[in-house]
């Protein structure tokens, strides 16, 4: 009879022979390279053999400094099949012999990442790709709108990736403790990327002028918009400083979620929102800016979406639709009444509020609408903030490069801890 210590030995010898084991490949209706990994319970991984072969990354094929393939696709063979397999379970590669007499391999963890799995491919999309949206009601702005140190963000890479993802998911982020000098809009978009600049310069300055040729550089109310609605690729997120701040009543920020606002017509009043995401407007802005003349116009509907019905961006300004409405003509009317439902549910749902000096504000352009109560404007209640916009493109590359680094120090931890730790998963 075998001692308990002996049963134990023979039991932990099974129980890894058996994860060996699991750990196969092979290939199903001369088509597809189906692979079962190394770990108990894991899901069985499928690819279609024609991927594997456009993906091969062998040097022939792929070049590795630019992460680029390198195929010639004028001989690409769309037909490719896979002859033979061998999945070396030492190394964690799979190996692939072609019918165009090519070979391929591929680490499982790289083929893990690409999983055609719809769970691990909605992961990926909602999370590294492009962080999943979470709207929200004007009554719920002080549970979502997260606050950061400035000098945080400024030099430590985690409190960066935090504000850059609380602005993806929410549209809206707040540092505090910035100092007061006309540099920190510049210092900060750097911290990023780099400065989109438009017809108003790189940075602006938004305060009352005398003879102003911007509505926003007025003391009077300032309605709900969206910046820059008359640019076909418009400047995506807004980053405001407070330097100075009026101490007359006015002068409040208003903030309203236009993507809440696009879902509560689509649910409550469909013909309206059918109207809004179809009919395309004439946004425009016309006048001079340092001696240069401008005339932008473009064409777009209030709500824009994409071919599975997402938002993709909202054009609002009223200060700055075009006289031109090319439309039929009867579908003006019924227009009107579609975007004076917008416009007045947006403005009972914006939240006001007023930021401080040091305070920078920091929102998505093609998202969120925003505006300011009128204020006083004299000696004594002067108000002074510094502007500049980024990109989206710019933030998501800065957030998945982030998101990468914070992975690769995970997994070198967790290496360091345990021999059995495997590295972490990071999509490229």
């Amino acid at each position: 009879m075998l001692s308990q210590g002996l049963r134990r030995a023979v039991s932990l010898l099974t129980s890894r022979t058996l994860v060996r084991r699991q750990l196969s490949a092979r290939i199903v209706d001369a088509t597809y390279v189906e692979l079962q990994p190394d770990k108990a319970g894991a899901t069985t991984l499928t690819f279609p053999g024609v991927w594997l072969r456009d993906n091969c990354r062998c040097p022939t094929c792929f070049h590795s400094s630019s992460q680029s393939r390198q195929l010639d696709w004028n001989q690409f063979d769309a037909s490719v099949r896979p002859l033979a397999l061998h999945m070396d379970a030492a190394q964690q590669q799979l190996h692939v012999r072609w019918s165009d007499e090519h070979e391929s391999s591929y680490t499982l963890d790289w083929l893990r990442q690409r999983s055609f799995d719809a769970s691990s491919q909605r992961s990926y999309l909602d999370d590294f790709y492009r962080p999943r949206t979470r709207h929200w009601a004007g009554a719920e702005f002080e549970q979502i709108a997260q606050r950061f140190n400035y000098d945080q963000v400024m030099s430590e890479d985690e409190p960066l990736q935090h504000w850059l993802q609380a602005l993806a998911v929410y549209g809206v982020a707040l540092l505090n403790g910035a100092p007061l000098d006309e540099g920190v809009v510049r210092r900060l978009a750097e911290r990023v990327g780099f400065i989109r600049r438009t017809t108003y310069g790189e940075e602006f300055i938004v305060q009352a002028k005398p003879g102003a040729k911007n509505y926003a550089y007025l003391s009077l109310p300032l309605p709900l918009h969206t910046d820059l609605p008359y640019y076909e690729y418009k400047p995506s997120v807004n980053i405001l400083h407070c330097m100075v701040q009026t101490k007359s009543r006015g002068g409040s920020n208003l903030l309203v979620d236009a993507y809440h606002i696009a879902d509560r017509l689509r649910e409550e009043h469909p013909q309206d929102f059918e109207r809004l995401s179809r009919t395309l407007v004439d946004w425009n802005d016309i006048g001079s800016e340092d001696g240069r003349e401008f005339h932008n116009i473009w064409r777009a509907p209030v709500i824009c979406l994409d071919a599975a019905g997402g938002y993709t961006r909202i054009n609002h300004s009223v200060p700055q639709r075009d006289s031109h409405f090319n439309v039929p003509l009867d579908q003006v009317l019924p227009w009107y009444e579609s975007y004076a439902r917008f416009v007045q549910l947006a403005r009972a749902d914006a939240y006001s509020f007023k930021t401080q000096p040091g305070d920078v504000l920091t929102f998505n352009n093609i998202r969120l609408l925003h505006g300011r109560t009128g204020y006083d404007d004299t000696e004594q209640n002067s108000r002074y903030i510094v502007g500049a916009y980024l990109d989206w493109d710019i933030i998501y590359s800065r957030l998945r490069v982030l998101k990468k680094r914070s992975a690769s120090s995970s997994s070198s931890s967790s290496s360091g801890s345990s021999s059995s730790s495997g590295p972490t998963a990071s999509a490229s």
